[in-house]
């Protein structure tokens, strides 16, 4: 056995608390070098009594690694524990200060998670797990209002730019909430809504007023409660990194200088300052002049911004926030804002704009979630782009899922594509088979998936300003089809909780092979899904746990011959089986 690749350390993904009672414990070991690994353990204070042991399941892996998972009741709270590796005749007890054939009698030198308290336990809202979620760009989803439109309006449906208008607002949100029931989502997530210079509305100006071409901060409150009593969350778009140039206190740097009683509030480098020279005189989000970055270590900063966030949950309701480049601001920052936050509303969500490993945000005291964006790039790799094979995309899958804590995992973010990112079906090359490929993983692996609107029906479009179109609304122009296939996706998984928070493996994922399958199941209930990410028809086989099966897209019974599934697949064709007894 690899000694130098065994690794493992008491809390964050590796040893975490689950509920009041319950701890996983996860072991990392190198990729297919261990046949059989135990967890040992016990309450240090009376280790020769407690001590048990307690099989790992292989839980996943990736290209270098596999990582074991173990659940366990702690006794009287407290864990000490050490594992037990087997491979052939050869055996190993790994502990804290220790790598040896033969343990010690007592529980020194072993893992210990000292106490599982109640107020550590990592609690995102419970239903997040339950949600799908639809993200909506305003300004491009429905013109309901023609009085508040900007000047120079375009016409609906027009060439999309950086910096023209189309009408977009919260009445047209309002007028078209039964096209999101009928589709069956159950959870908005708005772009930003407040006073701001530009159509995104990431340059906020007043962080207390939604701006007036979208409607008000009455239109906003009526929206939220409609979209309760219809069982639909929502969540609001914020930015605490930086404000937009016209915020007021920017302003009075800019004409005051080192004079202003807002000089500290940003990171200024050098006096004087003019709003042109961005980056050069004072810290920005990029490189951008017109969003300059909060300093966040300032109280007056920091209380002005954490007000802004009770605001808008005590004035409408709204049931959380997803956070502009929240790996840029400060961890101390986001621990307050969090306490404030769920002081105003304990099961409101926090979702983090995070692109990479995002376990130092992910620990109960900061952000419930991040956008998966890694897992959301193995997928547009295999599926949409075809330039990784089923081993590289399980394997990043695996890593990725490894990664977090279980209840993290299981809050996450799922999108595919959303006003930062070409649209799905342009990955695709407007392929609608291949883009359900995508689509069907992201609604069968964990997490909350997000639709951005109109790709449900099939809309298109290149990176900013294409990918911010303004919404089909004619039924000529849609693929209905396609909805209806969204539509089917979201009931499945609404029904079968296995499907939102059961376990996941991998059946089938080779190299230089574009099938992959992989499991989804529970106490009760098992579902295995198979893909062919290739144009040629193939042949599937993988190992099938239970004798009888219904295929779900027709129907169909199946027996599992010799506990095998076996099916032919067309170019980008799907299966998908549900056991039954």
């Amino acid at each position: 056995m690899n000694h130098a690749a065994l690794y493992h350390r008491h809390k964050q993904n590796w040893a975490f608390a689950y509920d009041r009672s319950t701890i996983y414990i996860r072991l990392r070991t190198m990729r297919d070098d261990v046949e059989r690994v135990q967890v040992c353990y016990g309450d240090k204070y009376d280790w020769l009594k407690t001590e048990e042991r307690g099989g790992m399941i292989k839980l996943v892996s990736d290209s270098l690694y596999d990582y074991w998972e173990a659940v366990v009741k702690p006794p009287n709270g407290r864990l000490s524990y050490r594992f037990h590796l087997q491979s052939g005749d050869e055996q190993l007890y790994y502990g804290e200060r220790w790598c040896k054939a033969n343990p010690s009698e007592n529980s020194d030198g072993n893992f210990e998670y000292p106490y599982l308290h109640a107020a550590d336990i990592f609690q995102p809202p419970e239903w997040v797990k339950d949600a799908v979620f639809y993200q909506i760009f305003p300004e491009r989803f429905a013109n309901g209002d023609r009085s508040n439109d900007p000047p120079d309006t375009e016409a609906w449906g027009g060439e999309p730019g950086f910096r023209n208008y189309f009408g977009g607002d919260l009445q047209g949100v309002l007028d078209h909430l039964d096209h999101l029931e009928q589709l069956g989502v159950n959870a908005i997530y708005f772009t930003p809504l407040f006073e701001a210079d530009t159509n995104h509305k990431y340059d906020t100006k007043n962080y207390l007023q939604v701006d007036a071409h979208f409607g008000t901060n009455e239109l906003l409150k009526e929206l939220v409660a409609v979209c309760h009593s219809r069982g639909i969350r929502v969540l609001l778009d914020i930015v605490f990194n930086h404000s937009g140039s016209a915020f007021p206190p920017f302003v009075d740097v800019l004409e005051k200088g080192q004079e202003s009683r807002y000089a500290d509030w940003f990171l200024v480098r050098q006096w004087p300052l003019q709003a042109s020279e961005g980056a050069a005189a004072y810290e920005t989000f990029s490189f951008e002049p017109n969003l300059p970055k909060f300093n966040t270590a300032n109280p007056e900063v920091c209380e002005y911004l954490l007000n802004v966030a009770d605001y808008w949950i005590r004035i409408a309701d709204v049931d959380g926030y997803r956070l502009d480049v929240a790996n840029e601001v400060d961890h101390r920052f986001w621990r307050k804002l969090r306490e404030v936050v769920k002081a105003a509303k304990p099961d409101a969500y926090l979702v983090g704009e995070i692109m990479h490993d995002s376990m130092a945000w992910l620990q109960g005291d900061q952000l419930d979630a991040v956008m998966n964006y890694p897992v959301r790039d193995s997928v547009i790799k295999f599926f949409a782009r075809g330039v990784i094979d089923g081993k590289e995309f399980a394997d990043s899958v695996g890593a990725q899922l490894a990664a977090y804590p279980l209840q993290a995992v299981e809050a996450s973010f799922q999108v595919l594509g959303s006003h930062d990112t070409p649209r799905l079906l342009t990955l695709c090359g407007g392929n609608v088979n291949q883009s359900k490929l995508a689509v069907l993983f992201q609604f069968t692996y964990y997490g909350a998936p997000c639709i951005y609107y109109g790709d449900e029906i099939g809309m298109t479009g290149e990176n900013d300003p294409d990918n911010r179109k303004c919404m089909i609304w004619d039924e000529r122009g849609q693929n209905r089809e396609l909805f209806q296939f969204y539509q089917t996706l979201i009931k499945l998984r609404q029904e079968n909780p296995v499907l939102r928070t059961g376990r996941f493996r991998f059946l089938h994922a080779m190299d230089r092979d574009n099938r992959v399958a992989y499991e989804r199941w529970d106490d009760g209930n098992r579902f295995i899904v198979m893909m062919n990410a290739s144009t040629e028809s193939v042949e599937l086989k993988v190992a099938a746990s239970s004798p009888h099966w219904q295929e779900i897209w027709t129907g169909t019974g199946v027996h599992a011959a010799n506990g095998e599934l076996e099916i032919s697949l067309p170019g980008f064709g799907y299966a998908m089986f549900r056991s039954v007894s």
